[in-house]
């Protein structure tokens, strides 16, 4: 009867010991902290534009599996060599809006990896100095006047107003500039900018000097790092 207890205890833990068994229960903990972390640090300091409310509830499910993957195969070199065979046939195809993003993603697979793997206190050290760099980068990067990049797309009808009449009027007001495209026909002109804003209050003055020109014109704005 003890032999049968036997089997069915070696079957559960798959030759798995208490002790390591509790390890691994230990570092999952670990795994589920320090990534909710990584995910409160991304949706309360990092400036990606989009994708946040989809990307955040991600990072500690991604830690989580990565974890489970690595404690499954590390003591296995069958289940090694089917991992990558594996993920030779599966692609995985995570559209990545801004390198941000893929900051984030990268570390929270790092997170599983290095519990994963079993070197805690590393991992517990290094990752809370990276979260506390995000934290500061992001700080002084608030504190900062950081030019605000933008495409503008203008059009009008005037006749008599050129492309450097528009043009002088954003530069008078941006740090850089350049143009991408211009487009003309019969009945209007449609120029795409790219402008380095200082201020961003400095769009108001910048739509108002235009319709000065021309009340007709239409401009439209957005940042350059948006991907819609």
């Amino acid at each position: 009867m003890q032999n049968k207890f036997d089997g069915i205890e070696a079957y559960i833990y798959g030759g798995v010991d208490d002790v390591s068994f509790l390890a691994i229960i230990f570092n999952f903990c670990l795994v589920l902290l320090m990534s909710f972390s990584l995910k409160y640090v991304y949706k309360n300091y990092s400036y990606s534009l989009t994708g946040k409310e989809h990307i955040a509830p991600v990072l500690p499910i991604l830690s989580a599996i990565i974890f489970l993957v690595i404690v499954v195969v590390k003591s296995s070199l069958a289940l090694s060599l089917g991992l990558v065979g594996a993920l030779s046939i599966v692609r995985f195809r995570t559209p990545i809006k801004e390198p941000e993003e893929l900051v984030y993603l990268f570390l929270a697979i790092a997170i599983g990896l290095g519990y994963g793997a079993g070197y805690s206190l590393v991992t517990s050290t290094l990752g809370i100095l990276i979260l506390i760099i995000f934290f500061f980068t992001s700080k002084l990067k608030r504190g900062r006047n950081i030019p605000s990049e933008y495409n503008l797309v203008i059009k009008w009808n005037e006749d008599s107003l050129s492309v450097n009449d528009v043009a002088e009027v954003i530069a008078n007001l941006s740090q850089s500039l350049k143009l991408i495209r211009l487009d003309a026909n019969d009945r209007m002109k449609s120029a795409v900018f790219s402008a380095n804003l200082i201020n961003p209050s400095s769009i108001d003055a910048l739509i108002e000097n235009l319709k000065d020109i021309d009340p007709l014109t239409e401009v439209s704005f957005y940042q350059t790092n948006t991907n819609w």
